[in-house]
């Protein structure tokens, strides 16, 4: 019984996670060019 709870918690707050993730707006979107020439300079 603790064995198949623990994996579900595991994989639970793994896939909890990854949705975050996933669904975040800023994922598929660029910080401008003018941002990372100041940032190395």
């Amino acid at each position: 019984m603790i064995d198949n709870f623990s994996l579900l918690l595991t994989h639970g707050l793994l896939l909890l996670a990854a949705w975050r993730l996933l669904s975040r707006d800023d994922l598929d979107t660029d910080p401008p060019a003018d941002a990372e020439a100041s940032r190395d300079a």
